[in-house]
């Protein structure tokens, strides 16, 4: 049995050590939770500096009221646009890595072209796509239309806009995910490919037999990580590009169709109404279900992810 010995001998520098990382996970992470906690409890408008106790009052009405079904649209485009931005994403990215991975002449150029949309902010990457997309003068619509003479209206048809909203949280993620499938596939035994390879098995079979079950720590760690990306850091995205509309037909009208949780508090708790208790209600609610889905995901396909060895 292998013994390990303690770094520090004196637990008081141990403390010492991980004291700059607590303090910046209580300022920033910590506090703020137990805050949004409390405010959900209360009417309170950031502007106006009004604070009046109304205990669950912020939680009915988002089941029942006149506020409900915005809630339960963005609900339900929140859920469709994570399943879209993650299991997509990874397919794309787990392909383009495969193909990077090859040794050919000028690789370390097709990596890094691949790569830098992840250093981009969300505001640039929605900038650029909004220009690419623009009805009028965007590169995609001029290239339609001397194809097939056609100019969509991206930013005004509520489908267009939604499937918009979703290739640029795709088309900005991937380098992310593509760094950890690159650094994954130059750790796949080479000897097992080559055996597989000698035994007659084709390069499809190869993959889904060797290379993705000897990727699974890779995707089980992605996999969150961009679901965790599609709640959350599409928010400048969506900002940028569509600024949470267009609105629907019925009954998708009672918000806008790119409007997902992170916007929606936004709106609620910085926007006109500026009820801060409402939004804190509803991110409180979020953090809720991130946490049960890393829980169910952990549950679920933990048992599934091979380290080691298949």
């Amino acid at each position: 049995m292998i013994q390990y010995k303690p770094i520090f001998k004196n637990g008081v520098l141990g403390w010492i050590a991980l004291a700059p990382t607590l303090a910046v996970l209580v300022l920033f992470l910590y506090y703020p939770a137990i805050q949004s906690v409390v405010l959900s409890f209360y009417r309170s408008n950031l502007f106006l500096g009004t604070r009046s106790f109304i205990g669950l009052d912020n939680y009915r009405n988002l089941f029942s009221g006149p506020f409900s079904p915005a809630f339960y649209q963005v609900s339900v485009q929140t859920v469709i646009f994570a399943f879209l931005v993650v299991f997509p994403g990874l397919a794309v990215s787990v392909t383009l890595a495969m193909v990077a991975n090859r040794k050919v002449s000028g690789a370390r150029i097709y990596r890094l072209l691949l790569i830098w949309p992840f250093a981009l902010s969300p505001a640039v990457a929605g900038t650029i796509f909004l220009f690419m997309f623009n009805p009028e003068v965007g590169a995609v619509n001029q290239v339609l239309h001397a194809l097939f003479g056609i100019k969509p209206r991206w930013l005004d048809d509520p489908a267009l806009a939604y499937l918009l909203v979703v290739l640029a949280a795709i088309w900005k993620n991937i380098g992310y995910n593509i760094v950890f499938y690159l650094a994954a596939l130059q750790n796949v035994p080479g000897e097992l490919i080559e055996a597989a390879q000698i035994d007659g098995a084709g390069s499809v079979r190869r993959f889904f037999r060797i290379t993705l079950p000897m990727l699974s720590p890779t995707t089980f760690f992605l996999v969150f990580t961009n679901i965790s990306y599609s709640f959350f850091s599409a928010f400048g995205l969506i900002d940028v590009l569509t600024s949470g509309g267009p609105v629907g037909p019925p009954p998708l009208d009672s918000a806008g169709i790119t409007s997902i949780f992170i916007y929606k508090i936004y709106n609620d708790g910085f926007g006109g109404s500026s009820n801060i208790g409402f939004a804190a209600a509803q991110g409180v609610l979020l953090m809720l279900i991130v946490a049960s889905v890393a829980v169910v995901q952990f549950r679920t396909t933990g048992d599934k992810v091979h380290y080691g060895g298949i």
